[in-house]
């Protein structure tokens, strides 16, 4: 259905928005790991986005996104006040959430905003948390006072070592399994180098490791196809039978070469739409 956006905010100049979106079925509905599709247009593309936080009392959503492809570029034009064409959702499976003792949730890139609203769910019932989040940058940084809510600690990595520790997010990882044989459960949200890299961190511990695997997604309701993710030798769909997977079990491989399989015809498509606009 038509949604209102009633709050944009920069995150990343040109590159990261934070929307808040009037929504309230779905607010009243949505878990942590939910996603929605969204469609600028009548003739635009579906394309999938992860719930960062939800506010049922006041109706309201949260998505954050990177204007990489034409899709989110256009959305990169809309501001408080306009119309989003349609929302739909919550789709997927929520979050499998339970009480029993110390979860590191790890996010980086716009993953951060998704493992947000996970990392959020476990802290409510009672879970202690662990927030891993990283980026190249201090300045590419997301969630990070969003997080320091109600994360009990939170651990930051930069490439440039701008802030916190100097490296990757699987380095402060590999020190904390190393030290901390209470852990459970690791969640990954992220760029898909990334999740590949904590699942393999985490394998050598023997831990659970879960990994969303929105990325993949087109139209969110398993009819197109395009989301397919080999997990156990078995044959998935990452928008009806996920988005969260077994990081173990996933085939990270396959999953890469599909993910690259339309990056030319996305080229053109962004190119044409440059045209068209005078950019």
């Amino acid at each position: 259905m038509p949604t209102r956006i009633l709050h944009k905010e920069s995150l990343i100049p040109g590159k990261t928005s934070k929307l808040l979106l009037d929504a309230p079925q779905i607010a009243r509905k949505a878990q942590p790991g939910h996603f929605v599709m969204l469609r600028i247009s009548e003739t635009g593309e579906r394309i999938p986005l992860t719930i960062a936080d939800t506010d049922p009392e006041k109706g309201t959503i949260t998505i954050v996104y990177l204007a990489l492809g034409k899709s989110t570029t256009m959305l990169e034009t809309l501001g408080a006040g306009d119309v989003i064409h349609d929302v739909c959702g919550p789709l997927g499976h929520a979050t499998h959430i339970e009480k029993r003792g110390t979860v590191v949730c790890v996010g980086g890139g716009t993953g951060i905003a998704a493992m947000h609203h996970i990392a959020k769910g476990h802290a409510r019932i009672g879970n202690h948390v662990v927030g891993v989040i990283g980026a190249r940058s201090k300045d590419l940084l997301l969630f990070e006072q969003e997080l320091r809510v109600f994360v009990d600690e939170l651990l930051i990595s930069t490439d440039d070592g701008s802030y916190g520790h100097k490296g990757l997010v699987t380095e402060l990882l590999q020190d904390r399994l190393e030290k901390d044989k209470n852990v459970f459960e690791v969640v990954a949200v992220g760029p898909v180098p990334m999740m590949a890299a904590v699942a393999e961190t985490t394998r050598p511990f023997g831990v659970k490791t879960t990994v969303s695997l929105n990325p993949i997604m087109v139209d969110g309701i398993g009819m197109c196809g395009a989301c397919r993710v080999t997990v156990d030798g078995k044959t998935k769909f990452a928008c009806v039978d996920g988005p969260e997977f077994d990081g173990h079990a996933v085939d990270f491989a396959e999953l890469r070469r599909r993910l690259a399989a339309f990056r030319e015809q996305e080229a053109v498509s962004m190119e044409q739409w440059r045209v068209s606009h005078g950019n």
